[in-house]
């Protein structure tokens, strides 16, 4: 199956440029358990079985019921497979999304992830360093939840380390500690304050991985993409993600999903070649 083809992660992990985010396998508010344990088992196998090798998802998702899934559904891992998982935040009784950047919560954290997914190295981490929202105060500087991060991938615990929810000036911050191998922001056709960043990360070998890149518990919408996808003969959605491949050539998708028709039609968008005109109209939501 065309998936884009490969994107070097790291240098040394070749992984699919369509990929698949685990997030939405948990319960509502992303919390609890799926509401469909077998159809969650089934959508994470289907995605692997169709030739998918990156899997993004978080010990913090449920929490630890995702992992605990992924686990169930694809252990042992092929050899193929990267798992991306993300540690800064924990969930709180309220359903909300605290940062947890002292070195004994991103310690425990990344241990936790070692255990619920049972592996004795994560391919890769990435550090949140805000939310969204903004509810939460976090640090300006990276460094020293990033250092401790640094310290646990010398210990062999982690082979690469990533960013997410990051400035530009962040990404070089870090990158003075560790190297940087992925950037993990919100960003798709109509949420684009990012450009710049893209194509540093590509200028640097860096991938860029946007989440919410379907507009996330928002979807996108939009009478342009509608037109834009019934002049290609596909969905808006396919279209959306279509795009974001071919916005740059580091970009790494992780769209989410707990269904297997909306798996099925996610993974057939890398097979879409967007025409020149149809390019040019979708700019023109970004920039609306």
């Amino acid at each position: 199956m065309n998936l884009g083809g490969t994107f070097p992660l790291g240098g040394d992990l070749p992984v699919t440029r369509m990929g698949y985010g685990a997030m939405q396998l948990a319960g509502p508010g992303v919390w609890g358990p799926p509401r469909d344990h077998d159809t969650a088992v089934a959508v994470l196998r289907e995605a692997v079985e169709c030739g998918v090798t990156h899997i993004d998802t978080s010990d913090f998702y449920g929490p630890h019921t995702v992992n605990a899934l992924i686990k169930e559904a694809l252990h042992p891992y092929p050899e193929e497979l990267v798992i991306v998982t993300k540690v800064g935040a924990r969930r709180s009784e309220d359903k909300g999304w605290p940062p947890a950047l002292s070195a004994q919560e991103l310690t425990e954290a990344v241990h936790d992830n070692l255990r619920h997914l049972g592996v004795d190295a994560l391919d890769v981490v990435n550090l949140r360093l805000s939310n969204a929202a903004h509810d939460y105060p976090v640090p300006m500087s990276v460094a020293e939840p990033f250092g401790v991060l640094a310290e646990l991938r010398e210990q062999g615990l982690i082979r690469h380390l990533g960013l997410s929810h990051v400035s530009a000036a962040q990404v070089e911050e870090a990158q003075a500690i560790a190297p940087v191998v992925c950037v993990q922001n919100h960003y798709n056709v109509a949420h684009r304050e990012d450009d710049d960043l893209v194509g540093k990360c590509a200028a640097e070998g860096i991938a860029f991985v946007p989440y919410f890149p379907l507009g996330g518990f928002s979807p996108l919408q939009s009478g342009l993409l509608d037109d834009c996808a019934a002049r290609t003969g596909a969905t808006p959605m396919q279209v959306a993600l279509a795009w974001l491949l071919q916005r740059s050539p580091s970009m790494l998708l992780i769209p989410g999903t707990s269904s297997l028709g909306h798996l099925r039609e996610n993974l057939a968008a890398a097979g879409l070649e967007l025409p020149a005109d149809v390019l040019a109209d979708l700019d023109r939501i970004g920039a609306a």
